[in-house]
């Protein structure tokens, strides 16, 4: 399975069953302040370990920074 992550290609041996698998992988115990979009769409948290991730897919993961 391969997957753009972030603007960066990535390859997985396995399929990865879910979104909320491939987030345990690329922010592994992050959960707060993540945003992420599946091929231009945002995925709320709670549609994470509904959402089937397919070969060829653009995720954007944006994480929330404290600053000024």
């Amino acid at each position: 399975m391969e997957l753009t992550i972030n603007h960066n290609k990535k390859s997985f041996a396995q399929p990865l069953p879910s979104l909320e698998a491939l987030m345990h992988l690329e922010v592994p115990g992050k959960t707060k302040g993540i945003a992420v979009a599946l091929n231009d769409r945002v995925v709320p948290r709670g549609k994470w370990a509904d959402t089937v991730l397919r070969d060829q897919d653009v995720i954007l993961i944006i994480t929330a920074a404290q600053g000024g």
